[in-house]
């Protein structure tokens, strides 16, 4: 996300840096070049025209002008009005006092409504909730079939409603009372969408809301549509009071546009961002880690949360002895596989790190999955020996192994060469490393 504002922006600081000074010349281009690049971002146009207004009164100050480090001084001020624009601070869930609290999530037909329905109840499952899904279209019986098979595949429950249960309130109600029945602490609600804003939608939500009372209105917008999921994001306010927005597929989107308008334009703050298709690729939103990703600075932070939640201490310390000694089977680089697909896309993580922005455009970095797939499956095919010691798979064992993983002994031979090629990588590691001590997290697949 963001990686066409991230290198125009770029592009004006590096500018900058070969002055020899700052002069209010030099900084007119320079914000000039950040208006263009915003507005090529689909960033909204009152958005722009704030945040150049709020940058030139900063920047064009005596002490900016005459600093040392003229360039540094206006990073730090886009940044600033970055983190202003984005909303300052983290945005959290509010729950209600008397469990269960309601969530609805609304927006138009084909936002991601429903797959986001499914993420964020996997989302609060993992931070100590206990959740309910409940589809209250009853138009689109397919919507219903949807939520019901994304209830199977992350394992949490889904309210089907009962016979009786005709109209949306009716059925957010049965879920409700079933939530509170069996202690489920909230009930997400994933309401009708159309395929544009009108009254008969806006009417059916506004019942919706005056009969349950929701805590939190999300409105899940695509953040592929870049200005028009803004103006929908207006509509929806304006009519329903939606309390915060989460904006899907930001991972497709190299603009970013709608994550720095949204909050202007209605107010509430960007609570979620959806960074891929699996379950778990729901993220918070945090304005300051986003402007520094922005600015090619990386977002450390949430490298750390992610490598945390995939890696314990104890598996980090093994991998770092294994390196030391050499001591890496194939078993290992399976695991260690296992472990990166935890991660999600290597390219996302890449544009985290400092200084890596420009690396994510690489090809070679991006990670076939189903190439991974078949590397965990190749190794599964191997005997207990096999894995501890890939010296024994001569080629009648590879003809085994291609066989009973499906694939090809040409495949089985090109794993064995990577497999051989890793372990000569970490050897020439670890005798460099000897008597030293690795740093105290050891990162999957390094």
């Amino acid at each position: 996300m963001f990686e066409n504002l991230t290198d125009k922006l770029q592009r004006v600081f590096k500018n900058l840096r070969g002055e020899g000074k700052l002069t209010p010349a030099n900084m007119e281009q320079a914000l000039k070049e950040i208006r263009v690049a915003l507005l090529e971002a689909d960033v909204h146009f009152k958005v722009v025209k704030q945040f150049i207004e709020g940058v030139k009164q900063k920047a064009m100050g005596e002490e900016v002008l005459t600093s040392l480090s003229p360039a540094q001084q206006v990073i730090k001020i886009v940044n600033e009005e970055l983190i202003r624009v984005l909303g300052s601070h983290q945005s959290r869930l509010r729950f209600s006092n008397n469990p269960p609290t309601i969530i609805f999530l609304a927006g138009l037909q084909g936002s991601g409504k429903t797959t986001t329905t499914g993420k964020l109840a996997r989302w609060l499952s993992r931070n100590g909730h206990s959740p309910l899904m409940v589809s209250v279209d009853v138009y689109r019986p397919a919507a219903r079939q949807q939520l019901s098979v994304i209830a199977r595949h992350t394992g949490l429950p889904v309210y089907e409603g009962k016979p009786e249960e005709k109209t949306p309130e009716e059925l957010a109600r049965g879920a409700r009372r079933e939530a509170a029945e069996t202690g489920r602490d909230v009930v997400l609600v994933d309401t009708a969408g159309r395929l544009h804003i009108d009254d008969e939608l806006m009417g059916e939500l506004q019942r919706l809301k005056d009969a349950l009372e929701p805590t939190e209105i999300l409105f899940i917008a695509d953040a592929m549509t870049g200005q028009d999921a803004v103006k929908s994001a207006q509509e929806f306010h304006a009519r329903l009071g939606i309390t915060g927005a989460i904006l899907t597929k930001m991972d497709g989107d190299a603009r970013g546009g709608g994550a720095l308008s949204i909050r202007h334009v209605t107010g509430q703050p960007l609570k979620f961002v959806g960074i891929g298709e699996k379950f778990d690729a729901l993220e918070p939103f945090h304005p300051d880690r986003a402007a520094s990703r922005i600015l090619g600075m990386g977002d450390v932070l949430s490298f750390i949360e992610k490598v945390g939640e995939a890696v314990d201490q104890k598996q980090a310390e093994e991998t770092q002895r294994q390196i030391l000694e050499n001591d890496f089977t194939l078993e290992d680089f399976r695991d260690q596989l296992r472990r990166l697909r935890k991660l999600g896309p290597l390219e996302s993580l890449l544009g985290m790190l400092p200084g890596m922005g420009p690396l994510r455009n690489l090809k070679d970095l991006k990670v076939d999955e189903r190439q991974v797939t078949r590397v965990v499956a190749i190794i599964d095919s191997m005997t207990f020996r096999e894995r501890a010691n890939h010296m024994l798979i001569n080629g009648s064992r590879r003809r085994r192994i291609a066989r009973g993983s499906g694939t090809s002994v040409q495949e089985v031979n090109q794993l064995l060469k990577q497999y051989a090629q890793a372990r000569k990588m970490m050897k020439n590691l670890s005798s460099g490393l000897k008597g030293k001590r690795l740093g105290r997290l050891a990162l999957p697949g390094m």
